[in-house]
């Protein structure tokens, strides 16, 4: 009895450290302590962090509208990757970023025609793959496809389908894309499309919010329900700051387009 007496009397000690434990890791439990009993140890403390930033964080957000949460992401390792998670949210606000910046200016390039994706029989491929694209003057842009005559039709489908209220003209293997003037209306359009662009872009945004939760429900059963509840929160508030920033992103550009 005398060797499990000796660790009950340092567990007051590790449970009063635990508050360290974030940035520490684990105390370090005296070296008699059996095996057994020192794996109780960590797993009591693991829980009474997880438990006490709960506590904390309800403490702090009475009163307020929300209160915010962060895990450390070692803690949670086993349940889900959250530094992931927060790249493949990242992921969808940079798509929505470059989307902007290729397909929704005022100022039309040879450029902005590049990725536009062409459908054919033997597969999907950039327009500029395709065709070799050149700016005849500020209102014309030429797409020659005589390197492939065969995908002519799709790429003047896929230019006319892309959104940019362009109204090719085939003429043989030449494509002539005429530029519209900067009107009002034009610039209205493209200004519905970055709004479009941007909703399509949080529906992706929800998919990974979605997935990354229910990721965390496959636990409910290994885990506490505190657990459970601090990374659901955790994951909102990452789907949440990738939502803002995407509203910011859109907030520019309608104010570039609309001028």
């Amino acid at each position: 009895m005398a060797v499990p007496l000796r660790c009950f009397r340092h567990l007051p000690s590790l449970l009063c450290r635990s508050s360290f434990t974030m940035r520490w890791g684990l105390p370090q439990a005296p070296a008699a302590c059996p095996a057994l009993l020192l794996d109780g140890c960590k797993q009591s403390v693991h829980q009474m962090q997880l438990t006490r930033q709960l506590a904390t964080k309800k403490a702090k957000g009475k009163g307020q509208s929300q209160a915010r949460v962060n895990i450390s992401a070692a803690l949670v390792e086993d349940i889900i990757n959250l530094e992931e998670t927060n790249e493949d949210m990242q992921a969808v606000v940079e798509a929505l970023k470059e989307d902007f910046s290729r397909n929704l200016s005022v100022r039309t390039s040879p450029g902005v025609l590049d990725h536009i994706i062409v459908v054919t029989k033997d597969g999907k491929f950039p327009l500029n793959q395709l065709g070799q694209i050149s700016q005849k003057s500020p209102q014309l842009i030429i797409v020659n496809m005589t390197n492939f005559p065969e995908s002519t039709a799709a790429a003047t489908k896929a230019i006319r389908e892309s959104g940019m209220n362009l109204n090719p003209e085939v003429d043989g293997t030449l494509i002539r894309v005429p530029i519209p003037k900067v009107t009002r209306e034009h610039r209205e359009s493209l200004a519905k499309l970055a709004k479009q662009s941007t909703n399509k872009s949080k529906e992706a945004l929800r998919k990974v919010r979605s997935k990354s939760v229910n990721q965390v429900k496959k636990f409910k059963s290994k885990v506490s329900e505190d657990t459970i509840w601090l990374l659901e929160k955790q994951i909102q508030q990452m789907a949440d700051s990738a939502a803002a920033e995407m509203d910011k992103l859109l907030a520019a550009k309608t104010k570039e387009l609309l001028g």
